[in-house]
């Protein structure tokens, strides 16, 4: 890559569709219940152990304020209180948190529940739970006053059902109007940040951004679910890849059943790992990034990657309310994004 170094734009682009611009409008996220999600996680308890795991529905609070007020009420550190991943605030999600007591009984929670955060189970474990230790999550979408060709609306969900979505970063991690991004290279320039959460979110937010204009070049040529050669393919469900240097006929194949997917790079120290056409898309775009890069690579993050395709699985849809509303039901691999399923459908009105 060479030096050249663009500015961030004064906003979050708005990233190309793989479907163009929706003929369709919906009021989104009108109240917490219209957007519900549930954790769908594979692994067994053990029923003993030293962390207390805590099934909780919570309504229009965010995840770390939850943990804030579990480690609150047990008297432990936050870092004590684990989760697998943040969900949104507007909603009504479940999800699992672990509180490490060592030696100590399980606690009462009547003090801090109501209506807004509600315990469905606890039972003991042995180790707490770890980021992105989830088989994904199931989302149930409400989408409000639907207006716009609906003929049109219901091709693009068969069509999403069928091939999936690109699978970008949500808006919601970047921060209000993208200001993790302006904060993470004013911190790149030697602005310091102490609070270590708060400079994990502006690591992550460069990191995303980069990847989403991988991405976005991705879908602008319409290669976004298709292998280039010199691809890094992933395994599906694993971090694993291996790079196809020649896109024969079993690739094809493995592509289209959804077996292995094209990816693009988390950015970091080390080479990319692709090479021929899929590295020279992936270079031109990161070359008009370096602030980016090199702050990413200064404070140790080790190259990863991430796919480039959502599927989008068990997606079902039905009208409400007289044919005014539409209901969404699907599942997504953790660290995925409903709203890179949402902006492929319809535009989003408050």
């Amino acid at each position: 890559m060479n030096n050249v170094s663009s500015p961030l734009p004064p906003s979050l682009p708005d990233w190309p569709r793989a479907l163009g611009m929706p003929e369709a409008y919906a009021r989104v996220r009108a109240c917490p219940e219209d957007f519900r999600v549930d954790e769908l996680r594979d692994s067994e308890t053990d029923g003993e152990g030293e962390h207390l795991l805590l099934h909780i529905r919570k309504r229009n609070r965010n995840t770390e304020e939850v943990a804030r007020a579990l480690a609150r009420h047990a008297g432990v550190r936050v870092r004590d209180v684990a989760y697998c991943g943040l969900k949104d605030r507007v909603a009504v999600t479940t999800q699992w948190f672990s509180v490490w007591l060592p030696g100590k009984p399980d606690p009462d929670w009547s003090p801090i529940l109501g209506e807004d955060l509600e315990l469905l189970g606890q039972v003991r474990h042995r180790r707490k739970l770890q980021r992105g230790g989830l088989r994904g999550n199931r989302f149930t979408l409400l989408l409000r006053e639907v207006q716009g060709d609906r003929e049109a609306l219901g091709n693009r969900l068969a069509t999403v059902l069928e091939y999936g979505v690109p699978n970008y970063f949500g808006e919601q991690r970047f921060g209000r109007d993208g200001g993790n991004l302006a904060a993470a290279l004013a911190m790149f320039a030697g602005r310091r940040v102490k609070d270590r959460h708060r400079r994990g979110l502006f690591l992550s937010a460069a990191r995303s951004f980069l990847f989403n204009e991988v991405l976005a070049a991705r879908v602008h040529d319409a290669s976004w679910n298709r292998a280039l050669s010199g691809e890094v393919l992933q395994l599906a469900g694993s971090r694993s890849f291996f790079v196809g240097e020649v896109i024969d006929d079993e690739i094809v194949a493995r592509l289209a059943s959804g077996d292995v997917l094209p990816s693009g790079p988390l950015w970091g120290r080390g080479e990319l790992p692709s090479i021929a056409a899929a590295r020279a898309v992936e270079e031109v775009v990161l070359a008009a990034h370096r602030d980016f890069c090199k702050g990413l690579e200064k404070a140790g993050l080790k190259q990863e990657r991430r796919a480039l395709r959502l599927p989008v699985a068990d997606l079902q849809w039905q009208w409400l309310d007289g044919g005014q509303d539409l209901q969404l039901t699907f599942s997504l691999s953790a660290g995925t994004y409903a709203t890179a399923v949402l902006r492929e459908l319809v535009i989003s009105e408050r």
